[in-house]
């Protein structure tokens, strides 16, 4: 009788046991998320999207030709890098097919298809997989690969801008209010809007337009509106901001990316550009209303901005981990921007900026460190 009493306590114990909250100790990360590679991969890949196929629309067959081309040559190329070096195969996981879409979107819409596949090959072999593999690049490997391309074939790259058909809405149809001559009206709005601002005085020196009629034309609502809507010239990723956003928008809603990167980019070369017009504004300026806030918008609307601030400058492997590092870093691609727009040769500087803060990435984390709690400060050492 004694034994069985002893027997039920033991049970008894074990039961309420097991009834007890246990912790186990485990090694780092102790947070963990839902998210994967493969989801974060293809949820930007759905972001881009809309904007991707506004330019087949806008474009036609050419762009759907360079993204195919683009994202076929990434994965192959990841395929036969990791097949070669007996890797884990991962070329499915989305990031290469994120690289090549990238890429193509930093390239004109009339670019041959067999430069932006060379361009795809050099962005996962040289700036991916020698680096490492996904993890352990330093740069960006679609704007690496820009940059190369920039390099090689900068006629293709700077150039070969589309021709809009006449069955398009497009800036070369905006009204020419101004009165310009024909001659510079089509010069202003056949290349890039950023082009235009660039080479602005010289279209007033070689086809006598008056400066203040170039600026309004550059500066009017029409051609604002054009570069949100997008029926303008550029990259095909630069075309539409509308679009763009939308995207930007679905990233922000999973929590893929954070205000901090976009917004204090686009501000810092928001506060640049109205800071530099204040002191150095445009000739024929004086006869525009509101001058500074179109410019700035101007800037804000043009080119690459918004991709790159949203889609690029954001990637998880190539920018700071912590809020702070994040300001740091966004605030200096907004001012080497800003320099190579105002002062570089080229008109646009998104893709340079974001490459040179890559280079200062693993420095900002390195100072920018957050405050680790349940520790004290370093003890002395005692002989």
């Amino acid at each position: 009788m004694a034994e069985e009493n002893t027997t039920n306590e033991k049970e008894q114990e074990k039961e309420k046991g097991s009834s007890k909250l246990e912790y186990v100790l485990s090694i780092a990360p102790h947070v963990r998320s839902s998210q994967s590679v493969f989801t974060v991969m293809w949820l930007v890949v759905i972001s881009l999207l809309p904007a991707t196929s506004y330019s087949f629309y806008l474009f036609g067959l050419n762009a759907v030709k360079l993204v195919v081309g683009a994202v076929i040559a990434a994965i192959a190329s990841e395929a036969l890098y990791q097949l070669l070096m007996k890797k884990k195969m991962t070329a499915l996981d989305g990031s290469a097919v994120i690289t090549g879409l990238l890429l193509a979107m930093n390239v004109p819409p009339d670019a041959p298809v067999w430069m932006v596949c060379i361009g795809s090959a050099f962005s996962i072999i040289i700036a991916k997989q020698l680096f490492g593999g996904l993890g352990f690049n330093i740069f960006n490997p679609a704007l690496a690969a820009r940059a190369f391309l920039m390099a090689s074939w900068p006629v293709h790259m700077t150039t070969r801008w589309h021709q809009f058909s006449q069955n398009n809405i497009i800036s070369q149809m905006i009204e020419n209010s101004a009165g310009l001559p024909a001659s510079a009206f089509d010069a202003i709005t056949s290349a890039t809007p950023l082009a235009s601002l660039k080479g602005a005085s010289k279209v007033i020196t070689d086809f006598g337009a008056s400066a203040d009629g170039v600026i309004q034309t550059l500066l009017s609502p029409q051609l604002l509106k054009s570069l949100f809507i997008g029926n303008i010239g550029g990259c095909l990723g630069e075309t539409s901001v509308l679009f763009l956003l939308i995207g930007a928008l679905f990233l922000l809603w999973k929590r893929i990316i954070t205000w901090h990167i976009p917004v204090i980019y686009m501000a810092t070369v928001a506060v640049f550009m109205a800071l530099y017009y204040t002191v150095y504004p445009l000739p024929g300026a004086e006869s525009i209303d509101n001058f500074l806030p179109r410019i700035v918008l101007f800037h804000l609307l043009s080119g690459g901005l918004v991709l790159g601030a949203f889609f690029m400058a954001t990637d998880m492997v190539t920018s700071p981990v912590t809020h702070k590092g994040m300001i740091i870093y966004a605030a200096g691609c907004g001012i080497i921007t800003s320099i190579i727009r105002l002062w570089g040769g080229y008109p646009e500087g998104v893709s340079y900026s974001i490459l040179l803060m890559n280079a200062v990435v693993p420095l900002i984390d390195r100072y920018i460190k957050p405050k680790v709690f349940g520790t004290t400060m370093t003890a002395k050492t005692h002989k």
